[in-house]
């Protein structure tokens, strides 16, 4: 049997998953076999497994943590936000449908079996499993049915471990707060505190940690520093879209569309010192960009009409007419259309014109189109000519399909991971081109020859792109990340909470190793 601990939160944003993370790896480094799980994620970021299931992106992370493959069964439940009031509900990587807030609050435990079966495939294949709640345990109108916090944690019967962030303020509040608004038999689950985030000098920090140890009689057993570090947020608090490199040889402008998903697309480029990546939200923040990039997004069709009514539609049919790289992903690779229609209300139903910059149109259909793929871009014209015949590597997740007609080419040929099946994707003509592929830069040699196509169009011939390999600096972030779990928290109370007094020893190696 899996032994297991759970890290819950003072709130959304307070470093659930990234100390769940570094865990994992802390974990793994000393020769267990660990595996992620969240009963429920909230996230527009998803990932699209092997089988061709559906998966939040936070437990994909944790999963490379550990080093090994992430599975549905880590996150058997995945809510889509549609919008302010409801979500598409995901079970086991599959659509259940599309239910209000009101009407999955009724509902959610009839999906108990479904963790219970996922949580115990799990434990046929770990030593050990990091379980994430979600928002706050005392969240005191969601408490009722709780499958993702203490009610989890009951259900499995595993010890708890409080996370607070110190960076926003208020940690000690935060932890006290919590723990206070929770019953007697909850807060016995609590055997430590972490307080996350930390800047400056630990002494000064004492005082308040006698304090709240005496008040809550919960020991802290961690106080993990601030540090910046590139790996992947969860989505609604990730500060990456309001944050960017003030200076680069190549400039990107992302429009941060209201309903942007799969942003993570684009964290590789980000790591690239000669790159500034910038997540805009006016027309004019477009201005002097070397690509315009149309990222994913949960409603293609309402997101287009925001994209008109905030006047980006203009300013990038300028730009596209100019010669500047137009470039979109998934939905947004749809609103580089000329219509958008959804007869079966997969979004809501109607049809609207799109930005008229590559000649096809997308129909939404009844079936999510999800699988991973593998190919080469076609022999591409315009201002990224320079990137035919490169390897990608990607996942799609859409519902739409979209016929190309003459006077487009398609942009890559992909096969099937799954199936096997060879198919084109995506399509470009003069400086626009668009794709289905999640993921799509990952590759090392693509981002590559996409920011020397870039700067051969600005008239940086020579521009030399810092060598760098995405997969090794993700490990090497993850090592950094489990270095300061090791440094900064009570590992032998941990363990010795799971009940594990001994381990197979392989100290400060990297999974994979």
């Amino acid at each position: 049997m899996a032994k297991a601990v759970m890290i819950q939160g003072t709130m959304s944003g307070a470093g659930k998953s990234l100390l769940a993370a570094g865990l994992c790896r802390v974990f793994a480094q000393d020769g267990f076999r660990v595996m992620p799980f969240k009963s429920q994620n909230m996230a527009l970021n998803s990932f699209v497994t092997e089988e061709g299931l559906e998966m939040g992106r936070a437990q994909v992370m944790q999963a490379l943590a550990a080093g090994v493959k992430p599975t549905v069964a880590m996150n058997p439940i995945l809510l889509k936000p549609t919008d302010v009031m409801g979500s598409q509900v995901i079970v086991n990587g599959e659509i259940l449908g599309n239910m209000s807030a009101a009407e999955y609050f009724g509902y959610k435990r009839k999906l108990i079996p479904q963790i219970l079966k996922a949580y115990e495939k799990l434990q046929e294949q770990a030593d050990i499993i990091v379980i994430e709640g979600a928002g706050s345990p005392a969240e005191i109108n969601l408490k009722e049915n709780d499958i993702v916090n203490m009610g989890l944690a009951e259900l499995l019967d595993v010890p708890v471990l409080l996370a607070g962030d110190i960076d926003r303020g208020g940690v000690f509040a935060q932890l006290y707060g919590t723990v206070m608004l929770l019953e007697p038999w909850e807060r016995q689950r609590i055997f430590g505190l972490i307080i996350n985030k930390f800047r400056g000098d630990r002494g000064i920090l004492e005082p308040g940690i006698a304090m709240i140890e005496e008040k809550v009689n919960i020991p802290v057993v961690g106080v993990v520093p601030y540090e910046p570090l590139d790996l992947e947020e969860e989505d609604s608090m990730s500060q990456r879209l309001s944050s960017f490199k003030e200076t680069g040889a190549v400039d990107i402008a992302v429009v941060r569309l209201p309903r942007i998903s799969n942003y993570t697309d684009f964290l590789v480029l980000e790591t690239i010192r000669e790159v500034s990546v910038r997540y805009v939200t006016r027309p004019e923040e477009l201005k002097n960009a070397d690509m315009v990039i149309l990222p994913g997004t949960k409603n293609t069709i309402s997101d287009m009409e925001w994209l008109r009514e905030q006047g980006f539609e203009k300013v990038i049919l300028q730009m596209a007419g100019e010669g500047t790289v137009i470039f979109g992903i998934c939905g947004g690779f749809q609103m580089l259309g000329e219509t958008i229609k959804d007869p079966l209300c997969a979004e809501g139903g109607g049809e609207i014109q799109g930005l008229g910059l590559l000649p096809m149109d997308t129909v939404f259909g009844k079936e999510k189109v999800r699988s991973q793929v593998k190919g080469e871009v076609l022999s591409i014209g315009g201002a990224l000519k320079k990137m035919s015949c490169a390897p990608v590597t990607g996942y799609e997740i859409h519902m739409g399909h979209t016929m190309l007609h003459p006077g487009g080419s398609p942009f890559a040929l992909v096969k099937d991971m799954s199936s096997g099946e060879e198919k084109a994707d995506g399509g470009c003509r003069g400086n626009v081109y668009g794709t289905y592929l999640h993921g799509i830069f990952d590759e090392g040699e693509t981002a590559k020859e996409l920011m020397y196509a870039l700067g051969k169009a600005k008239g940086i011939e020579c521009l030399q792109i810092t060598e760098f390999d995405f997969k090794k600096h993700r490990e090497e972030q993850y090592d950094k990340l489990a270095e300061m779990v090791r440094e900064n928290c009570d590992l032998e109370k941990i363990y010795g909470r799971m009940g594990i007094h001994e381990s197979p020893i392989r100290k400060n190696i990297s999974p994979g190793d």
